[in-house]
């Protein structure tokens, strides 16, 4: 999937697909790239995602974008999304480190365990939206996990993006785990540090995504910029 990505975005970037312009039919294009419609319907929502596409019901997929600027996902610009989850999601973890109930804890440890046991990516990234909601609900603030419910769509959708195209699934499981560690050792600090670094490494990976660092070098000898 990610190379079919890449030759349908570098396609769009380089303007061998102009703004406008319809892509290929699906059939098309599963036969030029020898992959199935499953992998490229994949490639398709991820162009889609990243804003360089739009999908019309019965008319086809077309370019409305030669460059990524800021991947939505669902209602949600990211930079929009990644904002308020830093003004949420930090505070919350130092109060879910105060007031978190032995069944919280519970609640948090079960859900770690299974997610760092799952295969499957659609199962992960439901427990995923939850192990958030969890955290909102161990701050014992009722306005907090209404607006955890908020984005939670918008969550998923992130969360799928990342694991597909830059293999989140072990880190995020090992971020996961500092943050119910420091909420087991009941640490404001630590919790929001490790809700910090969590959202920090997202951003990261986003931005690796969408923005690739370039893979050609000056060849020696010649001029650098």
């Amino acid at each position: 999937m990610e190379a079919v990505l890449g030759h349908l975005r570098g396609a769009i970037e380089r303007g061998e697909y102009a703004i406008g312009a319809k892509l290929p039919s699906e059939a098309e294009m599963c036969r030029t790239l020898e992959v199935s419609r499953p992998v490229l319907r994949e490639a398709l929502r991820a162009l889609q995602t990243m804003g360089l596409t739009v999908s019309r019901t019965g008319k086809g997929t077309f370019v409305v974008a030669n460059a990524v600027e800021d991947p939505t996902f669902g209602d949600y610009a990211a930079s929009d999304l990644l904002e308020v989850r830093r003004h949420v999601e930090i505070p919350v973890a130092g109060y879910a480190a105060r007031r978190r109930t032995p069944e919280n804890l519970d609640h948090l440890a079960h859900l770690l365990d299974r997610m760092e046991r799952e295969t499957d990516t659609t199962a992960w990234v439901a427990m995923d939206t939850l192990f958030h909601l969890a955290v909102a609900e161990a701050a014992q603030n009722p306005v907090f996990r209404r607006v955890i419910e908020e984005i939670r769509d918008a969550l998923a959708r992130q969360s799928a993006f990342l694991n597909e195209l830059g293999g989140r699934r072990e880190q995020s499981n090992r971020e996961h785990r500092a943050i119910v560690e420091a909420l087991l050792d009941g640490s404001p600090h630590d919790a929001e540090e490790a809700v910090a670094h969590h959202i920090d490494r997202v951003e990261t990976t986003l931005t690796d995504i969408v923005r690739p660092a370039r893979t050609d070098t000056p060849t020696e000898g010649s001029p650098e910029a």
